[in-house]
């Protein structure tokens, strides 16, 4: 037998300290998670371990030990979920959560992740909550994972929430590469095809006028227009391509603004093709938030906070707060959701078994998973449609430059022939 000496949560969240006695650490740590507690440290009180320090340089201007000082760095998605996995296997093997953070700390690929380790391990070693210690990383701990970590340690199921923290991330990422990849084809083609025209307008075209008043005839209408056109972007290039650039900037300036916000958020519902997608879009990142939240052990009003807050589009984020404050006053949820028209009545409907059966977040992840598969659906439906369009609309541009360069040349080889 040996005596181990630990420092853990209780399900109040308090901090426990204290000793106990098991054949080996692995026993001790079985023996601590039958009673709920979620371990910070665990130590054999005849052999102490060496504190941690990060391999890492430190946050400049202050110790990573520094316990109120908020450390901004920013981590990849896909590092903080390898991240959370591996944080959720180790604390499940029953490592104590100080020696998981000291491990992933030391094996971390980049500096910021080994920085961000640093601080939780400092802050957790003096006593904090792990969720008290992400607070301290703002731009890498969204408010939604903050708060299923500190339900994990309320419910002592840090393993289990961690893992469904993973999931929830590694499925919100793989919907916005679906989406990423449905804009940038377009985005790229227009581009290409301003290019191209540009070149065609000011680079090409103004050597024809030389050629076209040598020969002093009337031009017709499509040709004189095109050449109107290329002389003007000619003249005021600079005009044209700056107002263009200013105009650009302007639009994301006024994105950023509450009004702009509110303004292009409405706007982008009601757009003809891609409005129903974006739609979807914020209904499956809604019911996945929801579900995950609420599964984990989340306070419902908490829950509606952070939905709201991670929907992505306002809204949708006035229409749960104001469910929430409904829900204060003793309502149901499904009811002030069914006089929002971003809801489909499908959605409420499900909802509103959920919330009289007992199973809300089953049905939020079968929500979830049908406009998953509808959004993936649409976004190669519109794939498909856009290509041949956007093939349209050069040929249709780049053809009739050309064509409007070409026929005062064949007329007057055809009038040649005649004669």
């Amino acid at each position: 037998m040996a005596d181990f000496k630990y420092s853990a949560k209780n399900a109040g969240g308090s901090t426990v300290e204290g000793s106990i006695s098991a054949e080996s650490k692995a026993a001790a740590v079985s023996e601590l998670r039958k009673k709920n507690l979620i371990i910070l440290s665990l130590d054999e009180e005849r052999a102490r371990r060496m504190p941690f320090r990060s391999r890492k340089a430190a946050p400049s201007g202050g110790s990573v030990g520094d316990s109120t000082k908020a450390v901004r760095v920013r981590v990849k998605k896909p590092e903080l979920v390898i991240f959370t996995r591996q944080l959720a296997t180790m604390v499940g093997a029953g490592l104590s959560l100080l020696e998981s953070l000291e491990v992933l700390g030391h094996q971390a690929e980049s500096k910021e992740m080994a920085r961000v380790c640093g601080v939780l391990v400092e802050s957790v070693r003096s006593g904090s909550d792990l969720s008290a210690a992400m607070e301290r990383c703002p731009r890498c701990f969204p408010v939604l994972y903050v708060s299923m970590v500190k339900a994990g340690e309320v419910s002592g199921q840090m393993d289990i929430i961690l893992n469904r923290l993973a999931d929830y991330m590694e499925s919100a990422e793989e919907l916005a590469r679906e989406i990423k990849s449905a804009m940038t084809y377009p985005v790229i083609s227009m581009v290409l095809v301003l290019g191209i025209t540009g070149f065609l307008m000011i680079g090409v075209v103004p050597t024809f006028k030389n050629v076209f008043d040598s020969m002093d005839i009337e031009l017709p209408l499509i040709t004189q227009a095109v050449l109107d056109v290329s002389n003007y972007l000619r003249d005021n290039a600079i005009a044209v391509y700056g107002g263009l650039l200013g105009a650009v900037v302007a639009f994301m300036m006024f994105r950023k603004t509450p009004l702009g916000v509110r303004v292009l958020d409405r706007v982008t519902l009601q757009l003809p093709i891609f409005g129903p997608l974006f739609q979807k879009v914020c209904l499956a990142r809604f019911s996945r938030t929801f579900a995950t939240l609420v599964r984990s052990g989340v306070p419902i009003m908490s829950t509606l906070e952070i939905v709201a807050a991670t929907s992505g589009n306002w809204v949708l984020e006035r229409a749960v707060l104001q469910s929430r404050e409904s829900v204060r006053a003793g309502n149901l949820l499904s009811d002030p959701l069914a006089e929002e028209k971003i809801f489909p009545p499908m959605v409420t409907r499900m909802i509103a078994i959920g919330e009289r059966t007992g199973a809300l977040e089953l049905l939020l992840e079968k929500i979830a998973e049908f406009y998953d598969s509808q959004v993936k659906a649409q976004v190669k439906g519109l794939t498909s449609l856009i290509e041949p369009l956007l093939i349209g609309i050069m040929g249709v541009v780049v053809g009739g430059v050309v064509l409007a360069i070409f026929m005062p040349i064949l007329d007057m080889v055809t009038a040649l022939q005649t004669n």
